[in-house]
């Protein structure tokens, strides 16, 4: 095996966010770019665990443009590096949740995804690569940290010649002395789906008239949905809609949004709307479900299956407890309370929520920004949480609206919204954060109309499993009656900044639940505007996308 050692530049670039490395395609295909990366991964990981001689990786991504070209890369480094085996979904094709799920059940040495999740796709799009550890999740703070510090102080890569493996050939092949397993990307997580779920029951549901659509978005989870809602399940072909992964995402943004997910909005809000409707991401870990003519947002959704839990065979015995993003409204907590479980508030990322369920304290997770998940792998998972909702249907038999209802009727309404202001000039969305942040000092005790500020900070969490600390996780103004605005800059983009807004607001009257959520919110969106002066430092008179 002619193994090659490659000068390498180390990285200037800003330390990668809590969801890895993600750039527009141009940088990665930059002379270096993408092995430097990962020879700083498969560094850090040798020399800081005990890995075993003839390690196994997991190795797949969403399907976008650089995918298959990208994956040839990294098998010729993993050869180089000294792995043993390589999994590899069939085609480059993995699911974020299905790559955590082949990663625990065959216990390889975590695995490399490669998806720039929501993002646009194409040549002229964003890719990203992250390393998920042996439990299946992303990898903690301290693990990206040293990937981090090591990329800056590169000096070469290891890479073995080798000719490309076919991809799309299920079996076993070699790149130099390493074995790499081509495996069937949607196998083993439909089989983990149909243990937690009670497919019998939704297959009688769908066999009764019941009607569904699923936008797949031309996303990696297209393969998944036909496999699980059509031919397990028993839909009609044609339910799933742009089930064809592309490396441009057929040119849209795969982001499962009442703004990108438009199709599938106008056929829930339109004539003859089917009874369900869903949609997942760019790689599979975000899902938004909508009933006929009815938008259920995360929040909600992830309360509404918490307080269903038992309902589903997989969680029949109940749940440990529920974690949830701060900028994630309330909702959970309240069924928390009643279930007697914990519901533990956490920085925005996913790994955050798999020391707590490694530690067996939590069995459900959510986050406001369309991704709910649970023990089941290490990673938000959007199909999962169309199953489950699928499942409490089959169950209940009820409208996706009553069933909001009723759960409003028993916890109340946490009124909901998050307001995405994309591609800012960075300056100018740093301007804005600084100016809350000035302005928190003298919030506490004034009055905007009928709201009273209570306290306001920057949110830090101390995480009850190892102890460590996370600071700056987002600016929260919290008002006497417990409404909240949460400013927070997102990481997940990859052109300026995207400033996050987060409102929420409690309602206990049912004859006001109802209500349309920006009118119930009004009060604080322009108070909101009033502390940050948004309006006047973005020239924006409305967010790029309200959900």
């Amino acid at each position: 095996m002619n193994i090659r050692t490659v000068a390498a530049t180390p990285f200037t670039d800003q330390k990668p966010g809590t969801s890895g490395l993600r750039k527009k395609v141009a940088v990665f295909r930059a002379a270096h770019y993408l092995e430097n990366f990962v020879q700083a991964v498969f560094d850090t990981i040798l020399e800081n665990a005990d890995i075993p001689a003839d390690a196994t990786l997991t190795l797949g991504g969403d399907g976008r443009y650089l995918n298959r070209e990208a994956i040839q890369v990294i098998l010729r480094m993993a050869a180089a590096n000294g792995f043993g085996k390589v999994l590899v979904g069939q085609g480059g094709i993995l699911s974020t949740p299905a790559a955590s799920c082949v990663i625990r059940k065959y216990r390889t040495f975590g695995g490399l995804i490669l998806s720039a999740s929501h993002n646009p796709g194409g040549p002229d799009g964003d890719f990203g690569i992250k390393y998920n550890t042996p439990n299946g999740g992303p990898a903690p703070e301290k693990v990206t940290d040293a990937i981090f510090a090591r990329s800056k102080a590169l000096a070469s890569y290891r890479i073995v010649d080798a000719d490309d493996i076919d991809l799309d050939r299920i079996g076993t092949q070699a790149v130099g002395d390493m074995a790499v397993e081509v495996i069937d990307p949607v196998a083993d997580y439909a089989e983990l789906m149909e243990s937690l779920f009670d497919f019998a029951a939704i297959r009688d549901l769908i066999a009764g008239g019941f009607r569904l659509c699923f936008d797949a978005m031309h996303a990696v989870t297209g393969p998944y949905a036909k496999e699980i809602i059509e031919r397990r399940l028993g839909a009609l072909a044609g339910t799933v809609i742009n089930g064809m992964p592309l490396e441009d995402f057929g040119g849209g943004h795969p982001d499962p949004n009442l703004t990108y997910a438009d199709q599938l909005v106008a056929t829930m809000y339109g004539k003859d709307a089917p009874d369900f409707g869903a949609a997942s991401d760019g790689d599979g870990d975000r899902n938004m479900i909508l009933g006929r003519g009815f938008f259920v947002t995360p929040s909600d959704s992830l309360a509404v299956i918490a307080a269903n839990a038992r309902l589903a065979p997989g969680y029949a015995k109940g749940i440990a407890g529920i974690a949830r993003s701060m900028p994630t409204s309330a909702a959970a907590d309240r069924v928390a309370q009643k279930l007697g479980v914990p519901c533990y508030e956490t920085p925005t990322g996913w790994k955050f929520f798999g020391n707590l369920m490694d530690a067996g304290k939590v069995t459900l997770c959510g986050e406001e920004s369309f991704g709910t998940g649970s023990s089941h792998v290490r990673e938000k998972d959007g199909l999962w949480a169309v199953l489950f909702w699928l499942d409490i249907l089959a169950k209940r038999r009820q409208s996706v609206e009553q069933i909001l209802e009723d759960h409003w009727a028993i916890f109340g309404r946490n009124v909901y919204s998050r307001h995405d202001h994309e591609a800012l000039p960075t300056a100018v969305a740093n301007g804005i954060i600084e100016q809350v942040r000035a302005a928190c000092a003298t919030l506490p005790g004034r009055a905007f109309g009928n709201y009273t500020v209570k306290a306001c900070d920057d949110f830090s969490y101390t995480d009850p499993v190892d102890g460590s600390v996370s600071t700056g996780q987002g600016l929260r103004i919290i008002f006497e009656d417990g409404s909240r605005i949460v400013f927070r800059l997102s990481g997940t983009g990859t052109e300026g900044a995207t400033l996050r807004v987060y409102l929420e607001a409690f309602e206990a009257d049912p004859a006001r639940q109802r209500g349309d959520a920006q009118l119930l919110l009004a009060g604080l969106i322009a108070i909101a505007d009033d502390i940050s002066g948004l309006k006047a430092r973005s020239g924006r008179e409305r967010p790029t996308v309200i959900t």
